[in-house]
């Protein structure tokens, strides 16, 4: 039988902070341990993602890895703008109270293949970012029309914030196949990945790339 390796997340949260100690649990499938984020933490140690714990979102995208290591933001800051910043430096972001450990352990399996994890209040202020944004009309809905029907389904499950293997089960299919549409539409859209993605098909990308 084939075994994988289990996760490991370094965790960057203010002492007394962290709301889930008892996580990841033994029996999580995917993560392994957690790893206080620190300069000691190197030498030979893999971190697969970082998580920043912080009040302030602005304070977690100043201290996003430099790195290629994907990170996400847990923070109570509900506030349209500062989920916009976080999102468009490629992290994913959980507002607390608004997942559960099941989602936090998605959200990091997630990030590993580069889907950027929102949870749903999350992604209703990225929603509503792009609503008070001009949409780009009949430009967007020829973008759109480069998509099939089915890939369109998809695009609208993603920029809820459902990763591959949740657009799957909704969908009734393989994730595998999930992904191999997602590829296309990344092609499609010349989108870098799920990120450049959900604000292309949003109709915000140009903007909020300004």
């Amino acid at each position: 039988m084939r075994t994988f390796r289990k996760l490991t997340v370094a965790l960057a949260a203010p002492a007394g902070t962290w709301p889930h100690p008892g996580w990841p649990a033994p029996d999580d499938p995917y993560v392994g341990r957690v790893v206080p984020l620190t300069a000691s933490v190197g030498t030979g140690e893999v971190m697969d993602v970082v998580i920043l714990h912080r009040e302030d979102p602005s304070v977690a995208v100043r201290e996003l890895p430099a790195t290629d290591v994907p990170a996400i933001v847990i923070s109570p800051c509900r506030d349209t703008e500062a989920i916009v910043e976080v999102f468009l430096h490629g992290a994913g972001y959980l507002v607390e109270g608004d997942y559960c450990t099941c989602m936090l352990s998605s959200a990091v399996v997630g990030a590993t293949v580069g889907h950027t994890y929102l949870s749903p209040a999350a992604c209703a202020a990225l929603r509503e970012g792009a609503r008070r944004l001009p949409t780009g009309g009949e430009a967007l809905l020829r973008l759109r029309e480069l998509l099939t029907p089915r890939e369109r389904q998809i695009m609208e499950l993603l920029s809820t914030g459902l990763g591959a293997q949740e657009i799957g089960l909704r969908l009734r299919l393989s994730e595998k196949t999930v992904r191999n549409n997602l590829s296309n539409i990344y092609a499609k859209l010349d989108a870098r990945g799920s990120t450049d993605a959900v604000l292309r098909w949003l109709g915000a990308a140009p903007v909020l790339r300004a």
